[in-house]
């Protein structure tokens, strides 16, 4: 496929500018083709795989179509997790840099009256999860009629934790003629109904296949055992392998901190990360593993998504 640069895709100069500040020239496969599309009005569903850019995909194209003098909320975008949201929305504020837009990043597990007084400010753009927008919206403060431009980012995981019923409603309180931008890394059902009942007929499917699964750097080994030695294979593993630093991934909550209490009782350097945990303690953690003071992360792996951690040496599916 052609490569198309940034200032090709007609472009505001104050985005370009941030963009290249951000270090960016050339598009990836699912921005120069959805920014485009976005850009003239039609409804797309986007599908990639995590990491190819899909932020700016539609971050991009909403900067241009958010209306300065309008002083209500005109696009909010739903996100699965807390650390995902988070990510979004520092993403937007250094594409919008040098613009007058106002942005709000509002989720769970973080003091509501602090996200309220944002909103009450005024704010162009919502970054949310959809639990705690519903909740900005039954308290009244979180106003979606003039909303023209609905993201929903990670959209088969937001299905996956069960949030199909507040994206719909969600989705119902805005304008009736808005725009929506789907993004997802697979195409399960229920997607294919949220296309069918909210986006426009003539929506573009955009799909950009991944070249390769797994980099050529990455090796991959998998090991049968039964499961009343899951766990003595693990340390021998990490014993024998030398992990300098390490995701390990369990199913569930609750394996998570069996996991990590048995970790700490055979002395290994480990910190657990789910949803279940506050966010400031999540955010801690995630300093920490950063830093290398903590060793090993033990998590699932929807609170894993958004991480975004260098030099890991290896990433171990305990279930």
């Amino acid at each position: 496929m052609e490569t198309v640069r940034f200032d090709q895709l007609d472009l505001y100069p104050q985005v370009l500018r941030a963009i290249a500040e951000m270090g960016f020239e050339e598009a990836t496969p699912i921005q120069s083709q959805a920014i485009p599309v976005v850009m003239s009005g039609v409804d797309v569903i986007g599908q990639a795989q995590t990491g190819n850019g899909k932020t700016a995909s539609f971050g991009i194209p909403v900067l241009h179509k958010v209306d300065p003098n309008n002083k209500k909320t005109q696009v909010i975008i739903l996100s699965p997790t807390r650390e995902l949201t988070m990510q979004i929305h520092e993403e937007l504020k250094k594409l919008g840099k040098y613009s007058s837009l106002r942005f709000a990043c509002v989720y769970g597990g973080s003091g509501i009256e602090k996200q309220i007084k944002s909103i009450k400010k005024g704010v162009d753009i919502v970054v949310g999860t959809p639990g705690r927008m519903m909740d900005l919206m039954r308290r009244k403060v979180l106003q979606l009629d003039e909303v023209s431009y609905v993201v929903l980012d990670e959209a088969d995981e937001m299905l996956n934790m069960g949030f199909v019923e507040d994206i719909e409603t969600i989705i119902s309180k805005t304008n009736p003629d808005h725009t929506t931008m789907l993004f997802s890394a697979t195409m399960p059902e229920g997607i294919k109904k949220i296309a069918k009942n909210y986006m426009k007929p003539d929506y573009k499917h955009i799909q950009v296949k991944q070249k390769t699964i797994t980099a050529n750097t990455v090796k991959q080994y998998y090991f049968e055992v039964k499961q009343k030695d899951r766990f003595e294979t693990l340390c021998r593993i990490i014993d024998s392998e030398t992990v300098q630093s390490g995701i390990i991934f369990c199913r569930t909550k609750r394996s998570v901190d069996e996991v990590t209490e048995q970790m700490q009782k055979a002395n290994y350097n480990v910190e657990a990360m789910h949803g279940d945990l506050n966010q400031d303690h999540r955010m801690r953690t995630l300093k920490k593993f950063k830093e290398g003071t903590i060793h090993y992360l033990i998590a699932t792996d929807v609170a894993a998504r958004g991480i975004d951690v260098e030099n890991i040496s290896h990433v171990i599916n305990y279930e």
